[in-house]
């Protein structure tokens, strides 16, 4: 991995390819190994570039709190350091919802979007405090047992049945997360706001992928981002939970490269 130090910080991220820079954002509690299918399939077209975010992987652990905007605000740091001036960026889960914000900050830097997984309301109250319980509940007990409990509300019934490897892979970045970083982002998702109506506000070419038995955002959230993003492509995959690049990636990536390609060949 590579390290840039920014903003009182180091953030390593992994890049492969030439191109158009195209940035995946990993979601909690993973790291930027998450992507390891998406940047092998894709280097060939463009310039991967999958980092650790703040408190994740190998990226500077900070406790506390780290916000959405935090998190935007590194990304762009990072872009600055590596003389990026646009890119297309992705994110699963927690990844975009950093890519929500990302947009709201920093729209002209972005060429287009990919939207995994993720949805723009708040958390219901009963969500919001279960965060902040997880969260210290992690930093008393550390990942382990979380891993276990998480793990069948992650991935697909299908997948935890006939993908050992997947599964592996999974709980691995889980345990590995140190449990500091994850509590910070649990508690700035808690508190992030309402990125509905950035939804009207989206002026580039965006693809949503949801799985069709995710838990957490159900296809029902990617409805309403596509609805609300003028243009937006919306693809659903069959049998597959909260990580459809890792449960399906042969689909995902198909899906992906579709979409990439006209983007790419046009600039």
């Amino acid at each position: 991995m590579s390290v840039q130090s920014v903003g009182g910080i180091s953030i390593a991220y992994d890049e492969y390819g030439s191109g158009i820079p195209f940035v995946l954002l990993h979601g909690h509690p993973f790291n930027h190994t998450m992507w390891q299918d998406q940047r092998e399939a894709l280097q060939a077209i463009c310039r991967v570039i999958t980092p650790d975010l703040r408190g994740y992987g190998e990226t500077t652990v900070v406790p506390g709190k780290t916000t959405m905007a935090e998190f935007a605000r590194d990304l762009a740091a990072l872009l600055d350091a590596l003389a990026i001036e646009r890119i297309i960026l992705g994110g699963l889960s927690m990844g975009g919802q950093i890519v929500f914000e990302f947009y709201r900050q920093f729209p002209e830097r972005v060429r287009a979007l990919l939207l995994a997984d993720t949805q723009p309301q708040v958390d219901t109250e009963e969500v919001r405090a279960a965060r902040y319980t997880t969260a210290e509940r992690i930093l008393a007990e550390g990942m382990q047992d979380f891993a276990t409990e998480l793990l069948p509300r992650l991935l697909a019934r299908e997948t935890m049945a006939s993908q050992p490897k997947v599964v592996e892979r999974v709980r691995q970045m889980i345990v590995n997360t140190p449990p500091a970083g994850a509590a910070a982002a649990l508690r700035g998702r808690a508190e992030r706001q309402d990125y509905t109506p950035v939804l009207g506000e989206i002026a580039v070419p965006t693809l949503i992928v949801v799985g069709s038995e995710d838990e957490f955002t159900p296809v029902q959230d990617a409805q309403l981002m596509h609805q609300g993003i003028a243009g937006s492509q919306l693809a659903i995959l069959e049998g597959v939970g909260h990580m459809p690049n890792m449960e399906r990636p042969f689909e995902f990536n198909a899906v992906l490269r579709k979409f990439l390609l006209p983007i790419i060949s046009a600039n």
